[in-house]
């Protein structure tokens, strides 16, 4: 688990983290579960919508995904570097980047990087001074809620049609929806 020492808490900016597959890009079908080449990889549209609202209202955006597909064998994590290599020139081309992308390679539930485990998030927070009580977790897994709870973020964003049920903050059914829920509901950043 990575440790740091944060700044001064008026420094801090918050962000908002979201999960990868089924938020950023087209999930993988259930038998596949990864995606395992860059070819594989498209964004969807609710995402790119999505970040560049974050980004007009003055949050840093970071991705925080589970990858096990790595250490099972399943890919290389050549092949995973190439994916978020694709992803970053789509983002380029619409004139957007992201602050970081953190990834768990490991399947070991325990692993303290592994959501529903905060690792990710706090790692993020240090590196890049964010201000977690003002940030926002986006994924459509339970554990992307979790992570985030745990990690102790303002608010917690479920994107799934099913199963309704959820301890998140906000749920809305897919990627389409989710623009119009930021643009209501997540402040803009005053310095």
């Amino acid at each position: 688990m990575f440790i740091g020492i944060l700044p001064n808490v008026q420094n801090l900016i918050p962000c908002v983290f979201f999960d990868r597959d089924g938020i950023v890009n087209h999930p993988p079908d259930d038998a596949q579960r990864y995606v395992l080449h860059e070819d594989e990889f498209e964004l969807l549209p609710g995402f790119v919508e999505s970040l560049r609202l974050v980004l007009e209202r003055g949050y840093k955006a970071v991705i925080v995904t589970n990858q096990a597909g790595v250490s099972r064998g399943w890919m290389t994590q050549e092949a995973l570097d190439e994916i978020h290599a694709k992803l970053e020139r789509l983002l380029k081309e619409e004139g957007l980047a992201l602050d970081d992308i953190l990834e768990c390679t490991s399947f070991d539930e325990s692993h303290p990087n592994r959501k529903p485990n905060p690792g990710m998030l706090l790692e993020a927070a240090s590196r890049h001074h964010l201000d977690l009580s003002r940030s926002w977790m986006i994924g459509d897994s339970e554990k992307d809620v979790v992570a985030g709870q745990r990690a102790g973020v303002a608010k917690t964003v479920k994107v799934r049609a099913k199963p309704i049920e959820t301890d998140a903050d906000f749920r809305v059914d897919s990627m389409r929806d989710l623009p119009e829920l930021l643009a209501r509901e997540l402040p803009p950043v005053v310095d």
